[in-house]
């Protein structure tokens, strides 16, 4: 993530889909910090299509050995220690749209990240937005018009949150800032 779109939005609590191995964590665990509120964090940790074998964004350093499979916690838990922000960023790891339906605390930020699939980007939309505060602010990574830059999901996410209600508030590279 580019770090004038870390930047550019954050509110408390927070939650974050798709944690991978913790840049965006960063940016956000830092904006909890300064608020006293905590960054939930929501992986799976084993990658999502586009980092897999033979996908353009494989990492083979990120295959655990052990098992053959991706396993991203271990850079991420690296990646947060490393900036200090253990005692402020929460990883949870699992299914995001399961979370969210033992989730209860609402929440000031949502920021969706996780895989880019129309499914799967949606799943996470229709967990998630309701469990927003009222005037909570949701942030979509990775929004491109055009499909020649990346999956639609998040496009067609950010498309349906805006006729869902929301109303856009900022725009900063590939992320778009919504709040209802």
């Amino acid at each position: 993530m580019p770090s004038d779109e870390g930047m550019a939005a954050a509110i408390g609590p927070l939650l974050e889909i798709g944690t991978y191995c913790g840049k965006s964590a960063v940016y956000l665990g830092a904006a909890a910090r300064e608020r006293n509120t905590v960054l939930f964090t929501i992986d799976h940790h084993r990658g999502s299509e586009e980092i897999q074998p033979g996908w353009e964004h494989h990492d083979p350093d990120l295959v655990d050995p052990c098992t053959g499979r991706m396993d991203s916690f271990p850079f991420f838990r690296r990646t947060i220690a490393e900036a200090g922000l253990e005692h402020v960023v929460i990883a949870i790891v699992g299914d995001s749209p399961t979370i969210a339906t033992h989730w209860e605390t609402p929440l000031g930020l949502v920021f969706i990240d996780g895989a880019h699939s129309e499914d799967m980007a949606m799943a996470d939309y229709q967990a998630w937005a309701p469990k927003l505060a009222s005037g909570g602010v949701l942030v979509i990574h990775d929004v491109f018009e055009d499909p020649s830059h990346g999956g639609q999901g998040p496009h067609r996410i950010y498309r349906r949150a805006l006729g869902d209600g929301f109303a856009e508030v900022r725009s900063v590279g590939s992320l778009r800032i919504v709040f209802r």
